[in-house]
């Protein structure tokens, strides 16, 4: 395993780490002692950073990790949560002091601890990062020891830029797969500039760049990918990256030959996010440690050949880019 500084936090934390909406629900049922054994397997692979949020599976996910860390007392490793999609209704002025401290102690009971590692305002509004009150309650947070640091996780590019303008914010959570590469175009050079760490979320586009799904592919009732396809739920683009299912299968088919022998379609996913040193970590999800092994290994394979990259680079101006770029 390779480890990057995550900004300014002092942290260092693994290249391929654990993204723990999966094992809360809402990707199908979830079976809690396959998740537990995922996370046990993450630990010994050298995993060190794990991102979950209050509302997946409404704590179980955070939970979960408060298990691993009294079964595991001898292993240190973070803890990134959210805070903010609890909000009914979810507006700018829900990201008041009260709530949050009241987000925030949530969280402290579930994960069983003093402060927050990383706590990140959970795909806010876009008015927030007008509104300093809400960056001088995180600042007080962080005073008193409730959160060590805190962070965003955004939808669009113009809401990191506008994140970043504040001094507190020490790391940014984004899309950033192949289907969704524009962060590496308007974003990256800007964070690094400030030291602001990235969080490559959906690295796999929800399981689509892992290269097993088919036309003929079901999701369960309960499963994201079956509702939310256009935004039912909440933001498109956090299903399938916002592509349609269909241009997803057949941008992967036209993937499929670039693997280099030794690699998966989901490692090669992954170590083409890792070849941008903008990016801090990928953040995967795993049900089970066989899916464990395989995203982890992807931090110990040779970089891609330039050619390759060109190639992805050349499938996603021709036929993805048109289809996000004026969201995202």
């Amino acid at each position: 395993m390779l480890y990057r500084p995550l900004g300014r936090t002092g942290y260092d934390i693994s290249t391929v780490s654990f993204g723990a909406w999966a094992i809360g629900g809402t990707w199908g049922p979830a079976d809690d002692a396959e998740s537990l054994a995922a996370l046990h397997r993450a630990l010994d692979r050298g995993v060190n950073f794990f991102d979950t949020a209050d509302v997946y599976g409404d704590g179980r996910s955070e939970r979960l990790l408060a298990r691993l860390r009294r079964e595991r007392p001898s292993d240190r490793f973070l803890v990134a949560t959210k805070a903010g999609k609890r909000l009914k209704p979810f507006t700018v002025e829900g990201f008041n002091r009260d709530n949050l401290g009241a987000f925030v102690e949530r969280s402290l009971i579930n994960l069983e601890v003093e402060a927050l590692d990383l706590l990140q305002l959970h795909c806010p509004p876009p008015g927030i990062y007008d509104r300093p009150e809400v960056f001088a309650a995180l600042d007080d947070l962080v005073r008193v020891g409730k959160i060590r640091h805190y962070g965003i996780s955004v939808q669009k590019i113009d809401e990191a830029l506008a994140a970043i303008q504040h001094p507190g914010v020490q790391s940014i959570q984004i899309i950033y797969n192949m289907f969704r590469q524009r962060p590496a175009e308007a974003l990256f050079a800007e964070t690094r500039r400030r030291g602001v760490g990235i969080l490559a979320r959906l690295p796999l586009s929800s399981g689509m760049l892992a290269g097993k799904m088919t036309p003929s592919s079901t999701f369960s009732r309960d499963d994201h990918r079956q509702f939310n396809r256009q935004g039912e739920a909440f933001d498109m683009g956090e299903t399938f990256s916002g592509i349609p299912y269909e241009e997803g299968l057949a941008a992967v088919e036209t993937l499929r030959p670039l693997v280099p022998a030794g690699m998966t379609m989901a490692t090669f996913a992954l170590r083409w996010i890792l070849m941008e040193q903008g990016v801090t970590a990928a953040i995967p999800g795993a049900r089970r440690p066989s899916q464990v092994d395989e995203n982890v290994s992807a931090a110990d394979l040779p970089p891609l050949p330039v050619e390759t990259m060109a190639a992805v680079r050349a499938l996603y101006d021709q036929r993805l880019r048109p289809l996000v770029h004026h969201r995202w």
